[in-house]
């Protein structure tokens, strides 16, 4: 006879006090949002209500918990991924047909993602924005006008009052430091 033990029996009433800043901590580090991950975390805790007849004890209530909250994340992005206000970092206005590749390769296209791959992305901006630290204010300044706002080069020369050859310069250098920087921190 296969006999289930059971590692643990639910206790919805202590879940807020044992596990609500984990699951909070979990959700804002994938969708960095105060109030979203907030939403997640009471969704998580409704649907565990919900299903708590389907708790089987194989696994803690963390764990179910955590199983729980992924496809709330997940379920997040989906509806996300309808919405045309979805914000998308433009890395196709290079000066490089080498680093145009290596950007190409390596960001997804936000249009054809599925909602796993959307948390990754996510993950991935966080990564590069981290990786901007590491640029000069110029250089940060000019990468986010030309990449992420999509300005065209006449009007951040004029803004900046520089010339288009400087501009090229100062986006090579920059674009170096962050292919050199995400080398290190996401794809190694």
């Amino acid at each position: 006879m296969n006999k289930k033990i059971a590692l643990d029996t639910p206790e919805p009433d202590k879940w807020v006090d044992r596990y609500s800043d984990y699951l909070y901590n979990y959700a804002i580090g994938r969708v960095n949002n105060h109030e979203v991950a907030q939403d997640i975390v009471s969704e998580t805790f409704l649907s565990a209500l919900k299903g708590i007849k389907n708790f089987e004890g194989r696994s803690s209530e963390r764990t179910w918990l955590i199983a729980i909250i992924k496809r709330k994340i997940i379920d997040y992005y989906r509806r996300q991924s309808t919405e045309k206000e979805r914000s998308k970092i433009s890395f196709h206005n290079t000066d490089s047909e080498e680093e145009k590749d290596w950007l190409e390769e390596n960001v997804a296209d936000m249009q054809l993602v599925s909602a796993d791959e959307k948390i990754e992305n996510d993950e991935l901006r966080m990564a590069i924005l981290e990786c901007m630290t590491e640029l000069s204010d110029i250089q940060a300044r000019i990468f986010r006008m030309k990449n992420i706002e999509g300005l065209d080069t006449e009007y951040i020369c004029n803004e900046l009052n520089i010339t288009p050859s400087n501009l090229w310069v100062i986006l090579h250098r920059a674009r170096k430091i962050l292919m050199d920087c995400m080398e290190k921190k996401w794809f190694n």
